[in-house]
């Protein structure tokens, strides 16, 4: 894998959906043991899982893993902080009473 390509595989995974008053969540398990590293992006392939309220649905597909290049990779782990920070909401305020 060079500086600027991009690799792609497909690999074998299990999709889980929940949606309980406990939990809701979407994760995906590679069956392969395949690891994503930053900069890497996932594509499921398949209908879009819709889980009615009190339901947990599993369902085995596959997935296209596109490697990101070493450019990428590196932008990623530089500027993952700053876009994390974005998702933080701060409030300085100071009560002033009349």
């Amino acid at each position: 894998m060079g500086l600027f390509t991009r690799a792609k595989e497909d690999a074998p995974c299990t999709v889980e959906v929940s949606h309980l008053f406990e939990s809701l969540h979407a994760h995906v398990r590679f069956n392969n043991g395949a690891v994503i590293n930053p900069g890497d992006e996932v594509l499921v392939h398949g209908a879009p899982i819709m889980a009615a309220y009190g339901e947990v649905i599993t369902e085995d597909r596959t997935a296209t893993i596109t490697r990101a290049n070493w450019l990428e990779r590196t932008w990623t782990k530089l500027t993952g902080d700053f876009e994390f920070m974005e998702l933080c909401e701060f409030a300085f305020s100071e009560e002033i009473t009349l």
